[in-house]
Formats: C-alpha cells, sequence, structure tokens
C-alpha cells in the first residue's frame, strides 16, 4: 500500500518513467520501545512513559513534548485513546518547540482530541452544552497561528460528521498538511480541514492536558517542501 501511494504521488509531481527516485515511505515517529526522536518541552519527566508498546501521557502537567525536527509538507497518522471521561488533549501541527512565558500550550495549529463526555462536563455559562463537533477533531490556530477553517465555529473548524469513539476506544486521525492547508480523517472519512495558515513548518508537538490518553501507530511520510518564507516557518529550537 505504501509503495503504492508513493508511486501515484510521484506520478502526480511529474518524475518520468525510468527516472531513479527514493520512494516515498511513512516511517515511525513512536517506537514502541521508548521516546526516542521527541523531547519534552514543558511537562515532568514522570508524563510520558511507555508501556506495552504504547505511549502513554499522565495528563499533568499541562504542557506538551515536540519531534526533535520540523516538518512541512507531509502526511500524518496517528491513533490515540482517552482513559478519563471527559479527557482532553491533541496534536499540534507546524507548531513552535517552545511555549510561550505565561502559557502551557505553544504557538501552533492544534487538531484537537476530547473524549466524548468533554461537552457534559464543560458546560457553557448559560448551562448549554457546546457543540458535539468540538470532539471531533476541531481544528484551530491557537497563542497567534491564523488560518481559515472550512467549517467555521467563530475562528475553529469543526468537523461535518461526528466520528470519534468514546473512553477506552481506539480513534486513528490521518491528517494531510500541504502547502498551508490541513484536511484530517477521523476514523476513515474525512470531515475537516483548514487553509491559508500563517505557519507552514514547525515541529509536531502532543499535548499533554490533565487527562490520561494512549498513543500508538504514530508514523509520517515527508512530502517535498513548497515555497515557504521565513515567517511562514516556526523558530528553530537550539538545544
Amino acid at each position: 500500500m505504501i509503495r503504492s501511494l508513493s508511486s501515484i504521488l510521484i506520478g502526480l509531481l511529474g518524475v518520468p518513467l525510468g527516472q531513479a527516485f527514493e520512494p516515498m515511505t511513512f516511517r515511525d515517529l513512536f517506537n514502541g520501545k521508548d521516546l526516542a526522536g521527541w523531547v519534552n518541552v514543558n511537562t515532568s519527566p514522570e508524563t510520558w512513559s511507555v508501556r506495552d508498546g504504547l505511549l502513554i501521557c499522565s495528563g499533568r502537567p499541562i504542557g506538551v513534548m515536540r519531534t526533535e525536527k520540523q516538518y512541512e509538507n507531509f502526511l500524518l497518522h496517528i491513533e490515540w485513546r482517552h482513559m478519563e471521561a471527559g479527557g482532553n488533549s491533541g496534536i499540534f501541527a507546524w507548531s513552535e518547540g517552545t511555549v510561550p512565558e505565561g502559557e502551557q500550550l505553544p504557538k501552533g495549529l492544534e487538531i484537537q482530541m476530547l473524549e466524548l463526555d468533554w461537552i457534559n462536563q464543560n458546560k457553557n455559562k448559560d448551562g448549554v452544552l457546546p457543540p458535539i463537533a468540538y470532539v471531533h477533531g476541531e481544528i484551530f490556530g491557537a497563542n497567534g497561528l491564523v488560518a481559515i477553517p472550512d467549517n467555521p465555529r467563530g475562528t475553529r473548524s469543526k468537523s461535518i460528521e461526528n466520528r470519534c469513539k468514546g473512553k477506552g476506544e481506539w480513534n486513528s486521525y490521518d491528517v494531510s498538511c500541504v502547502d498551508g492547508v490541513v484536511k484530517l480523517s477521523v476514523n476513515g472519512k474525512f470531515v475537516n480541514g483548514v487553509s491559508h495558515s500563517t505557519v507552514k513548518k514547525g515541529y509536531l508537538c502532543l499535548e499533554s492536558e490533565g487527562a490520561e490518553i494512549h498513543f500508538r501507530n504514530i508514523c509520517i511520510l515527508e512530502l517535498p517542501a513548497g515555497i515557504t518564507t521565513s515567517e511562514q516557518t516556526a523558530p528553530k529550537v537550539r538545544d
């Protein structure tokens, strides 16, 4: 399947038949054994661990860990399950690798991961429940990143179909991030997206936000670079 996808992409990009090329393939961002390739940004050593081939996030304290390198255009596959009702988490694309002073989360494009009961536990001030679409992969710019929503809920983009599963059940996200455009598939169907992101290259961050969540099968297929200016690129962290 991966070779077939590579062939299709290379065909679309106009590589002549017979010309030597390096096939594009998915590679693991999580090896199932340890946290190699990831850097803690502002959580504790106990926040992230590996158990039985799963990446475990305790949810405490609130913060993120990031990839060692930045990514521009790519396809991302990630599977996750919340272990607490109303759990909150997410993944940041095109993110900065540091957190602004006074904040807990970085500048970046957040792809929301909420457990289904979140809306029941977080009623609006008038007692009205938030929209259920909020938990199904809502996408939005955080801490200064701006993007145009496909399905607007204010500045955020909401999913057009409810597809997430609840506590203890695995969900899969497939995310296409190309030239400032993001499309999200939830459990096998594309249901949300944004465009014209003001940042088009940066780190991937996993979010710890108060509840235990598990991750597995995190892999990425890097696509060719685009025309991305320094203003559209997150600052590199100098380790």
